[in-house]
């Protein structure tokens, strides 16, 4: 199984209609038809730690069958849509994508 993990550090300024609107659109990945099962959430508030980094906004977590189904989200055109109405909000985006051993 592939864990797609990505951190979204937000621009300054958004508004709470905005962030709404930012998560819908998160949850809207999980409809893909080759997303296994999709998750989103936001820094826990676990305390500070030299190695713990909990400056970002959001984080999501999508699980895939195989390294295939991956690729094919990422040219899908759901995804797409997402990056074009969200990119403007992006400051960073970090992606850590993971092979989870069984």
């Amino acid at each position: 199984m592939i864990r797609h993990t990505v951190y979204f550090w937000l621009i300054d300024g958004l508004t709470a209609e905005q962030k709404q609107q930012f998560e819908a659109g998160l949850r809207a990945l999980f409809d893909i038809d080759v997303v296994r099962a999709g998750s989103y959430g936001t820094p826990a508030g676990t305390p500070p730690r030299p190695v713990t980094k909990n400056d970002y906004d959001y984080a999501l977590f999508l699980d895939f069958d195989s390294v295939e189904d991956h690729n094919i989200y990422q040219d899908h055109p759901d995804h797409d849509v997402f990056v074009v109405n969200f990119k403007p909000w992006f400051q960073t985006v970090m992606v850590f994508d993971t092979d989870v051993a069984d």
